[in-house]
């Protein structure tokens, strides 16, 4: 029979035929021209596989007449000391990059205090400066004030004809 009529036969398509023939790699005859050519018993095998798919076993986990059904083994990894070597010495470099960097930002801060400590001297005097240029001004405006108050009285009385001048001329008295 041909893949056709097997696939006709199972109730599948002939692609699904081609693909269990080789997931289970069944040796099948071929024509001249390279198609399956089935025999009985491969019908019974594909039978037997449709089965199994039908039952829910994988179609990597099915088990062929006749054959030993392979499993995969995973080899057991020696370890090597090469790479114990490598990966202590990559230990040791992370170590001692952990110790630079904190060396490093214990000298960050400590160049910050010192420059916080200048900033704070600098601010104190900066106050005194003003407290002192304050008093200074204050007891300027004392003096200023004493010089002012005997003669405020003529100034403002002069105002006051400045005024009486500039509405008589306005209104003509």
């Amino acid at each position: 029979m041909n893949t056709s009529a097997v696939a006709k036969l199972l109730g599948v398509s002939p692609s699904t035929i081609q693909r269990w023939v080789k997931q289970a790699n069944l040796q099948m005859e071929r024509t001249e021209l390279g198609h399956y050519q089935f025999s009985e018993e491969s019908i019974e095998i594909l039978k037997d596989i449709k089965e199994q798919l039908n039952n829910g076993v994988l179609l990597q986990d099915l088990k062929v007449k006749g054959r030993k059904h392979r499993k995969a083994t995973i080899p057991s990894v020696k370890p090597d000391m090469a790479m114990d070597k490598l990966m202590k010495r990559m230990e040791d470099f992370e170590n001692r990059l952990n110790r630079k960097a904190d060396e490093v930002v214990s000298y960050q801060i400590l160049q910050h205090r010192r420059e916080i400590e200048e900033l704070q001297t600098e601010v104190t005097r900066l106050k005194e400066v003003i407290t002192s240029m304050e008093e200074a001004a204050a007891q300027q405006d004392h003096l200023a004030k004493e010089e002012n108050q005997p003669s405020s009285t003529p100034i403002s009385s002069l105002r006051k004809l400045r005024k009486r001048n500039i509405i008589s001329s306005f209104f003509g008295f």
